[in-house]
């Protein structure tokens, strides 16, 4: 299956989470925010949209959004330790 294109990512504050939809289908990288902490708790493509990239745009997306804040982040969710520990340009954010 072909990536996505680059897709519009929309960050809900209020649902601690980036989200695209794209087709009618939701993903999201969802995070807990402590104080200056992001907790990365959960990714979800939806089975129609995996394989394509759509996670990796997204957890990049929160990722940006954590550097421009100066937030700390805590990748609980196995996606984004495993992103994280393939692209060494984002250790400096890690808490």
């Amino acid at each position: 299956m072909p990536e996505l294109p680059p897709v519009t990512i929309r960050h809900d504050i209020a649902a601690s989470r980036f989200v695209a939809e794209i087709d009618g289908h939701l993903a999201h990288a969802d995070y807990l925010l402590e104080g200056d902490r992001m907790i990365f708790t959960h990714t979800y493509v939806p089975p129609a949209l995996r394989g394509r990239g759509l996670a990796e745009q997204l957890v990049r997306a929160a990722l940006a959004e954590a550097r421009q804040r100066n937030w700390l982040v805590v990748p609980a969710c196995s996606y984004v330790a495993v992103f994280i520990e393939r692209h060494p340009g984002f250790r400096d954010l890690l808490a």
